[in-house]
């Protein structure tokens, strides 16, 4: 194979991932409406940034990452 194909296999393997973690983030009771997301609507406009979820995920995959990259 050559790297072309390496690269999109990559990026499919990657996509699933994301996709089945997004099926299992979106069962946690809590996530994405922590104190600190910001939530806004007037009349029919609606803008969500779930900033506290996004400090919090980044720190476990931080965590995760280097506990498990370590040779």
């Amino acid at each position: 194979m050559n790297d072309f194909s390496k690269t999109l296999i990559f990026f499919g393997v990657v996509l699933i991932a994301a996709g089945l973690l997004a099926a299992v983030f979106g069962k946690i009771p809590g996530l994405g409406r922590l104190p600190g997301d910001i939530y806004i609507r007037k009349g029919n406009f609606m803008f969500y940034f779930p900033l506290a979820t996004s400090l919090v995920l980044s720190l476990v995959l931080t965590l995760a990452f280097s506990l498990f990259g370590r040779k």
